[in-house]
């Protein structure tokens, strides 16, 4: 085969490709030697002299498709309506496997004439053409589809269509129907137009697609009305489900993959969304008694549609409020604390579990699940005082903490732990939690009732990271002053070797505490005069500490001090450990086996309230006998007969005992730190703002405390009123209701 242009005869040359390209447009057999001959004919024409003759093979191959889909189409109305759809089929069959094979014998003309008058995308998208216009040149491949599409789908398309949608409702309906003649025809509409590279469905969409879902609304529009007359809620949303599951399957038997969400959308709606009344009205019975099923089911069904799961959310958060609020509600017994913590962790965990299971996880149930937990656990019983949750959990954590708690491993402590910090993530008075949890924290320290400190540093560690770092700064500087103080014991110690103090007479060690770190107020501390046998200690102690240290100030809080006492004046010994005061009281009796109280006031400086606070612990433990009347010229006197099955025992400070007018003085302390967090709160705003609303402002202040505790209005208004009053705002002239900065 010669590759140089030659005078071709055009007719001769084409009667001869016609037969070729008659067998191959109906996939009749050709030789591999007669196909490369008409594929060297194509050539020719193209390249012919003295004119190529492309156009007119062009022309001429456009005439033959039009006649041969002109007479297909004959054929296919010839036969009834019974086998439209099958005859339509075989002929689409052959025709669109032909065509591919058409559109390669035409390769060169494709690639020559034809792709050089194409219009590029850019004269698609801006210069004014279209696909359609009458001058643009198609390739054989998709000149095949066109005219298949004018010739055969235009005046095809509502009898066919009809056809289609009563096979599908077939189908619907259990009965026997040919699958792959309804998928074949159903995927002609889209494939006759896949050559185009805008809106390659439209001829789908608006053929076919649009009638299939308006049929498919009507007929589960009936489907629907039938199964809600005939069937119970429960009944009712499972028939639905294998409905939609079955249609869901039937498109993708059936139709493109672009309809399947609009299909289900469409299922959907009728099915689901026209019923949302009565589907959110079986709601509240089925969240009542926990049907998990059901309330799968109806998650399932009403997750797709928009605003449908509201209601179901809104009943899952009421019902769990109402849960925990009657577990939390009206506890007694001993153990409150724990109580509280362990049935709010037991309804937590169950909600979660049902959560996860029945909605997946769905974060809308979830945040339902957080709101009703929050409001649960800040359920105030009388309004005028505080929440008692920050309370009892910090006193949940104190009991786990201290050595008392028995038959308990380092990991059901440090998972107690994390579910403690799972409550306290849902408390709004944070600050009232951290206010009781170090004052509970320094008494452990202070009296090393500690069960692990490794355990302690951990649920610091905790807090720290569900609120952090300033939340916990003065829980660390605790423990950084019980660690110091074991440095100082020793410093101590040296210091008395270089002093040459063989002994100071008794065993002696002090922790020194920093004033703005420990919850320990300083004012109010009673008068005490410390037991002539501890002088010695505590002036060489001092001399240590004022040559170590210049400039700073020791307080000695003696109503934390512990010491212990050996009794020899009983049959057996005993070693008793108890408070500074007891000690003091106690010490007198060396020289006496009975004292007026007038006596040992005069002794210890103690007041007469104080004395006998503390006499009423080592009365009841029987260690001293005091006269009814406990006035002042009474007599205390040593029990000689005193008995105890341990020889090794504590006696509890009054000092460690809570007092309600200490747990008042707590929640007192609370808000005055809220007043002043509010107010600097008030000035970083200002300062930053200059000039800004009320209103504003107030929103902005909830939203920096909101993370420690949640304020009320009128205690920021308060607050705004001092800063006026001290000057840091000032009201505008402008408005009453803006301020500004004053700098």
């Amino acid at each position: 085969m010669s590759l140089k242009p030659r005078k071709v005869d055009f007719d001769t040359t084409w009667c001869v490709l016609l037969e070729t390209v008659k067998s191959v447009i109906t996939c009749a057999k050709v030789n591999r030697t007669t196909w490369n001959d008409r594929f060297s004919d194509v050539y020719a024409l193209c390249v012919a002299c003295p004119e190529p003759l492309s156009d007119r093979l062009y022309v001429e191959t456009k005439q033959f498709l039009e006649n041969h889909v002109q007479e297909l189409y004959q054929n296919v109305i010839q036969h009834g309506d019974e086998s439209y759809l099958s005859q339509y089929h075989k002929y689409w069959e052959e025709y669109s496997r032909g065509s591919s094979f058409l559109n390669l014998l035409y390769g060169y003309l494709n690639t020559t004439f034809i792709k050089k008058q194409k219009y590029s995308e850019a004269d698609l998208s801006y210069g004014g053409f279209s696909v359609e216009s009458a001058d643009q040149k198609l390739e054989i491949g998709e000149l095949a589809l066109d005219t298949w599409k004018r010739f055969m789908v235009e005046p095809l398309k509502d009898p066919i269509v009809k056809l289609l949608l009563a096979d599908i409702k077939n189908d619907r309906m259990s009965s026997t129907v040919h699958q792959t003649v309804l998928h074949g025809v159903i995927n002609s509409f889209v494939n006759v137009e896949e050559y185009k590279k805008k809106h390659p469905l439209q001829l789908y969409e608006e053929v076919f697609e649009a009638p299939f879902k308006l049929e498919t609304g009507d007929f589960y529009r009936v489907e629907a009305a039938k199964l809600k007359d005939e069937c119970n809620c429960s009944e009712f949303m499972e028939k639905v489900i294998i409905k939609l599951d079955n249609e869901d399957f039937r498109s993708r038997k059936f139709l493109h993959p672009s309809s399947y969400s609009k299909v289900t959308h469409e299922c959907q709606q009728r099915m689901v969304a026209d019923h949302l009344q009565f589907l959110h009205g079986e709601c509240r019975e089925m969240v009542r008694v926990e049907k998990r099923k059901d309330l799968s089911n109806m998650y399932q069904l009403l997750k797709p549609i928009h605003g449908g799961l509201g209601v179901l959310i809104q009943e899952i958060e009421t019902h769990i409020k109402n849960t925990g609020l009657e577990a939390v509600k009206n506890l007694k017994g001993d153990n409150i604390p724990g109580q509280f913590v362990e049935s709010i962790l037991e309804v937590h965990g169950k909600y979660t579990e049902l959560i996860k299971v029945v909605f997946h996880a769905d974060q809308q149930f979830v945040g339902a699940l957080d709101k009703a937990c929050a409001a649960a656990i800040n359920y105030k019983q009388n309004p005028r005082h505080g929440c008692k949750s920050p309370e009892l959990l910090s006193r949940y954590c104190d009991n786990l903490l201290k050595k008392s708690s028995k038959g308990i491993s380092e990991n059901e402590l440090d998972d107690k732990l994390a579910n403690c910090i799972t409550v306290f993530k849902y408390l709004d008075d944070k600050d009232v939690f951290q206010r009781f949890y170090s004052k509970m924290l320094a008494k452990r320290l202070i009296y090393t009732q500690s069960a692990s400190m490794d355990a302690e540093e951990a649920m610091i560690n905790k807090l720290k990271q569900a609120c952090g770092y300033e939340f916990t700064n003065k829980l660390h500087r605790m423990f950084t002053d019980m660690n110091i103080s074991t440095g100082l014991n020793n410093d101590f110690s040296d210091f008395l070797k270089k002093q040459n103090v063989s002994e100071l007479g008794v065993n002696f060690s002090i922790s020194v505490l920093q004033a703005g770190a420990w919850p320990i107020g300083q004012s109010n501390l009673p008068t005490f005069a410390i037991p002539q046998e501890l002088e010695k200690s505590v002036r060489m102690f001092e001399t240590f500490y004022s040559g170590k240290f210049s400039g700073r100030k020791l307080t000695w809080l003696h109503s934390f001090c512990n010491g212990e006492l050996k009794f020899n004046h009983l049959k057996r010994p005993y070693f008793v450990s108890m408070g500074t005061f007891h000690m003091a009281i106690l010490l007198l009796f060396n020289s006496s086996d009975s004292l007026k109280l007038s006596d040992i006031m005069e002794h210890t400086k103690l007041s007469e309230a104080e004395l006998k606070k503390q006499l009423q612990t080592l009365t009841e433990t029987k260690i001293v006998v005091l006269e009814d009347d406990a006035s002042l010229d009474s007599a205390l006197t040593l029990n000689l007969n005193y008995n105890n099955k341990r020889t090794k025992f504590k006696i509890t400070s009054a000092s460690q005992k809570e007092t309600p007018q200490e747990i008042e003085q707590t929640h007192n302390a609370v808000d005055e730190d809220r007043k002043m967090y509010l107010q600097a709160a008030i000035v970083r705003i200002m300062k930053a703002r200059k000039i800004l609303k009320h209103t504003m402002l107030i929103q902005e202040v909830i939203s920096q405390a909101r993370a420690r505790f949640s304020p009320n209005i009128p205690m920021i208004k308060k607050c705004i009123e001092a800063l006026i009053d001290k000057q840091y705002l000032e009201r505008t002239s402008n408005s009453t209701d803006e301020y500004s900065y004053v700098a």
